[in-house]
């Protein structure tokens, strides 16, 4: 059996070619610079412009090459009206799919790009298995994974790419755990799930990245109809039946991908930043409760940086401006959470409070306990292990993403002792 190191290295040449081999779009040719204000940041927090603009007005028209007025929403308040809201707003992708010119066959399915009853119905289906009862079979195999990447970080002889040795394997692994994907299967799951997110989450992307995902998860759908695995397919499989069909049950996949992977490995990247910038959050995570750091770290990142695109289904007032029925309407969850007195700094000792990290209303992370469960294994183990992890090279030469829905950091080389 190949040991996970060989995994790894198996995973990112392979990761490495397709990104080498797929052609870019570059958004930031395509839309003007006003439309990707609220992608852009200043190292780990949001670019001024951000926050002069929600000062200026909590909702504002952006400039996009549409046919309907755009809104961006960046007040807490307006972003909690828009997402709580389950009548006014449609989710449905069939909305976005007229507007950028994509076909209805190429909808990602899952809880996100879906309005009730659909997304009634499948949320019913996926909320059992994630239950902390269900999940909390999960905590072994967690912190085994975690130690692992710890192990083969000390062999290292030099510094280490924590994105490529920490952040990405964990919540990769932990999903095909989640999953059930069969052990010969998970290389070919961590290079689509990589591929998949260089679309959500980078200025370049493919738009066959999608597909590609959807093509395997369909295929471990179809697998275990024959033979159920005791993971999240296996069980709606038994419990479920055919009430759940495969393309929705793909799809169902496809969501927890989209949710777990990429956001999580950013989290785990930024968040080991921001803790590495500050003694006493790290002697904090090291030695105490990592619990009220690591929801103070979601909130200060907000590495998901809008909410799903919603489509307003009758005219409405948000924040004192008319929006009409058609118009799409974008919220600015990073905005938000920065939103109110001393909020633009990352304060270990703040008292845990509710945030967007997670957005919020029905569309709400269905996964935010197992992001939860990785973080609070991942940090302290971390920093336990390594009390005196720096960076290795100047913070100013990180080569962060711009203008991503999902932001991070590309590299993150560090040096562990």
């Amino acid at each position: 059996m190949p040991t996970l190191r060989a995994r790894i290295a198996s995973w990112l040449v392979r990761r490495q070619l397709a990104r080498m081999n797929r052609k870019g779009l570059d958004l930031g040719s395509l839309l003007p610079d006003s439309a990707l204000m609220p992608l852009r940041r200043d190292g780990l927090d949001p670019i001024a412009a951000l926050a002069e603009s929600r000062e200026a007005a909590p909702v504002s028209r952006l400039d996009l090459p549409l046919k309907i007025d755009v809104w961006l929403v960046t007040g807490r308040d307006e972003v909690r009206s828009v997402l709580g809201s389950v009548d006014t707003y449609s989710s449905d992708f069939n909305h976005l799919a007229v507007q950028v010119g994509m076909a209805e066959s190429e909808n990602p399915g899952g809880l996100g790009f879906s309005d009730p009853p659909v997304h009634t119905r499948l949320r019913k289906v996926l909320t059992p298995e994630f239950t902390m009862r269900r999940l909390a079979r999960l905590t072994p195999r967690i912190e085994e994974i975690v130690g692992e990447c710890l192990d083969r970080m000390d062999a290292a002889p030099g510094p280490v790419d924590l994105v490529e040795e920490f952040a990405l394997p964990i919540p990769s692994l932990v999903i095909c755990e989640l999953l059930g994907v069969p052990y010969a299967e998970r290389e070919a799951f961590q290079e689509v799930a990589t591929a998949r997110f260089d679309l959500l989450g980078g200025a370049s992307a493919s738009l066959g990245a999608i597909s590609d995902s959807l093509v395997f998860l369909r295929e471990q759908v179809k697998k275990q109809r024959d033979e159920p695995t005791d993971g999240l397919l296996g069980m709606i499989i038994r419990e479920h039946g055919d009430r759940v069909d495969d393309e929705e049950l793909a799809g169902l996949a496809d969501g927890v991908l989209t949710g777990g992977f990429e956001t999580t490995a950013s989290m785990l990247a930024l968040g080991s930043i921001a803790l590495m910038e500050d003694p006493e959050a790290a002697r904090i995570v090291r030695e105490g409760d990592a619990g009220p750091v690591v929801e103070e770290l979601l909130r200060y990142l907000t590495v998901v940086q809008v909410a799903f695109p919603r489509f307003a289904t009758r005219d409405v007032e948000i924040g004192g401006v008319a929006v009409k029925a058609g118009d799409g309407v974008i919220c600015s969850l990073l905005s938000a959470d920065r939103d109110g007195e001393d909020l633009e700094a990352f304060d270990p000792h703040r008292a845990p409070a509710s945030h967007y990290a997670f957005g919020h209303g029905i569309h709400r992370c269905i996964g935010a306990e197992l992001a939860r469960m990785e973080l609070r294994a991942a940090y302290p183990a971390l920093f336990r292990r390594f009390p005196d992890l720096r960076l290795a090279v100047p913070a100013d030469q990180l080569e962060f993403r711009d203008a991503s829905i999902v932001y991070g950091v590309e590299k993150l080389p560090v040096l562990v002792r």
